[in-house]
């Protein structure tokens, strides 16, 4: 992809392609403060760069049919969501849509170099499966802080070896196109506003409860991000005062308390402890225990399992209930490795921020988990370098 848009109008019109699909002149003129004869010229330079096609006769809304105009058909974007142990890699149209997707266990703890080498022969089997030539694009997400101009992490308390990795430089000669980097958690909101849960709301809040705990702000339909990218950072927020030492240095935060790394280590020491025969036997089976464990002891009825998981639900709930009064969003989105913890969790974070947050707050508020699972982040990868090709060079 070598063309951009000239100006807003035409940017304007590239964004509503790809979140409605195609559509007449006459329908994209509904949409756009624009003069027939405007709309016409500038539908035709965008013609003319090949970034959309026409697709067939419109609907006949009386007079003579138009024809509809699409994206361009052959754009890919390569979406990429690295968590803390596994990496999601997926090719999409210019519409969003997901034309092939890959997972594979992974430790971001390796290190950027035996990251992105993974990345990349992730990227080269779909395009060897013949859904891209090449990518026209690619966003990246990343389970840490982001310097986001700069497309850099920034002291990931979870990511040794990557404060300051060049990110977007290094995919970006690598991979022969345009990238951009995001943290996973915005990646996510973005990606449950263009496909899931959060598709006609715009004001929201996203938290991911994976490996840590991160926060997406969505205010006015656009991700905030803050003043150098590290908004919503909540899993570093205080929940116990002289609490436990946490990986980023201090003591008592959220993310220490209940995140998928202390939920399973709170499940072994309940296991070894002889708390819970069920945590129990999956420990001797296994070796190890992992939230997935503990969901499932949950299931099975075990109390020590519905209790950890009730305690970690009533810590976020109160964090959240912080943001929810503070920011008075119209919807909560729960995500992330965690949610396979499902109404239980919900439940008591439900619990904690209607008891806690204002009615004026509450009164119409929807707390509800994700729709979209792993597919989320990588959407929203792709969403984040859609807007950037989609916006004047």
């Amino acid at each position: 992809m070598t063309a951009r848009p000239a100006n807003a109008h035409q940017a304007r019109l590239l964004r509503l392609l790809r979140d409605g699909g195609p559509n007449s002149r006459a329908q994209l003129g509904d949409q756009v403060d624009l003069s027939r004869s405007k709309l016409a010229v500038e539908v035709d330079r965008l013609l003319e760069t090949g970034l959309v096609v026409a697709d067939g006769l419109a609907a006949s809304r009386g007079g003579r049919r138009s024809h509809n105009i699409r994206l361009a058909p052959e754009l890919r974007f390569l979406g990429v969501d690295i968590g803390a142990t596994s990496v999601d890699v997926a090719v999409t149209n210019a519409e969003l849509e997901v034309l092939g997707h890959i997972n594979q266990p992974m430790d971001v703890r390796e290190g950027p170099v035996a990251v992105f080498e993974q990345v990349l022969a992730m990227a080269a089997k779909l395009r060897a499966s013949g859904l891209a030539e090449g990518f026209d694009g690619c966003g990246i997400g990343v389970p840490g802080p982001v310097r986001f101009p700069e497309g850099v992490p920034v002291a990931p308390p979870i990511m040794p070896g990557w404060d300051g990795f060049p990110v977007r430089e290094a995919l970006s000669q690598d991979l022969g196109c345009p990238v951009m980097v995001d943290n996973d958690v915005n990646l996510m909101a973005m990606g449950e506003q263009h496909a899931g849960v959060a598709r006609s709301v715009d004001d929201f809040i996203c938290v991911k409860i994976g490996t840590g705990i991160g926060c997406g702000l969505v205010v006015g339909a656009e991700v905030y991000r803050g003043t150098t990218g590290s908004a919503g950072d909540i899993g570093h927020i205080q929940v116990e005062p002289d609490g436990r030492p946490c990986a980023c240095g201090n003591k008592g935060c959220l993310e220490a308390h209940f995140s998928g790394a202390a939920l399973a280590r709170d499940a072994e020491e309940a296991a070894t402890q002889g708390h819970s025969a069920e945590l129990a036997g999956r420990l001797e089976a296994a070796g190890r225990l992992t939230a997935v464990d503990v969901a499932a002891a949950a299931a099975a009825g075990d109390p020590v399992a519905l209790d950890l998981i009730r305690e970690g639900g009533n810590r976020t709930g109160q964090v959240i209930a912080g943001l929810v009064s503070f920011f008075n969003p119209g919807l909560v989105v729960i995500g992330g490795g965690v949610t396979g913890l499902g109404h239980t969790l919900l439940a008591a974070i439900r619990t904690q921020v209607y008891r806690q947050s204002l009615p004026l707050a509450t009164g119409n508020l929807p707390i509800v988990l994700g729709e979209l699972g792993p597919v989320a982040g990588v959407i929203g990868a792709a969403r984040l370098i859609s807007d950037h090709l989609f916006s004047p060079a």
